[in-house]
């Protein structure tokens, strides 16, 4: 079975298909879990539902390459740590859910920003004393 605009069609599969996307969704559930992130969690980020994320993460549904760019993002990883591919050393840089709260707060109006900023400072300067 394929995936198309997230719904089941039928085609001819190969062991070695089958393979890479129940060894992908393994990797994709251990990331989701590293993250602390629910199946729910990830499909709501994803505007997809719980239950597609269990079939991707079991390898029973193809996971749309379109939807690789924005699952890599949330979970913090590259696309080919995804899909199983040696890469360099990625630069160091916020956590992938630090970087999901400060992607959250840059979309909200500049009067709310400003007051989560000045909350983070104030943090910080008490953690710095």
């Amino acid at each position: 079975m394929a995936e198309y605009n997230n719904e089941l069609i039928t085609a001819a599969v190969s062991p070695e298909d089958k393979r890479f996307f129940k060894e992908m969704g393994a990797r994709i559930a251990q990331l989701r879990k590293e993250q602390n992130l629910t199946q729910q969690q990830l499909a709501d980020e994803l505007e997809l539902s719980q239950q597609i994320i269990a079939s991707y993460e079991i390898g029973r549904r193809r996971i749309p390459v379109s939807t690789l760019p924005k699952l890599a993002r949330t979970l913090g990883v590259s696309i080919e740590t995804l899909i199983g591919e040696e890469q360099a050393p990625a630069k160091r840089g916020p956590t992938p859910k630090l970087q999901r709260h400060m992607e959250r707060i840059s979309q909200l109006p500049k009067q709310q920003q400003r007051f989560l900023l000045q909350m983070i400072e104030t943090a910080l300067a008490q953690a710095s004393r």
